[in-house]
């Protein structure tokens, strides 16, 4: 999926909360992602696994032991559930970072 962009329920669900992702396209994790952020996250125990080849310093779950769940075969309540999870995470990893660096 290199190239492409969020699914379109993805990029209409976090529109309808006021975040607009239609500028956003995947790409490949590098190794020197992980000299270049403090924080690598993987949605799910798949590429946790695969990322983890680089190392695991920098390398933890986004959702604290648990898969982000794929809502790509579901309906819309699944895009919402999706967001509400993340944006959940989100907000705990702010939590961790004000914290551990005192922004």
């Amino acid at each position: 999926h290199v190239g492409d962009p969020p699914d379109s329920r993805s990029i209409a669900t976090a529109l309808a909360k006021g975040v607009d992702m239609r500028d956003l396209r995947a790409r490949k994790v590098e190794k020197g992602d992980f000299e270049a952020f403090d924080y690598v996250l993987a949605m799910d125990a798949g590429h946790f696994d695969l990322l983890s080849r680089y190392g695991t310093e920098r390398l933890a779950l986004f959702l604290d032991k648990a898969n982000v769940p794929d809502p790509y075969y579901g309906g819309q309540k699944d895009f919402d559930l999706v967001y509400a999870l993340v944006d959940e995470a989100c907000g705990r990893l702010l939590r961790v970072l004000v914290e551990k660096h005192g922004l």
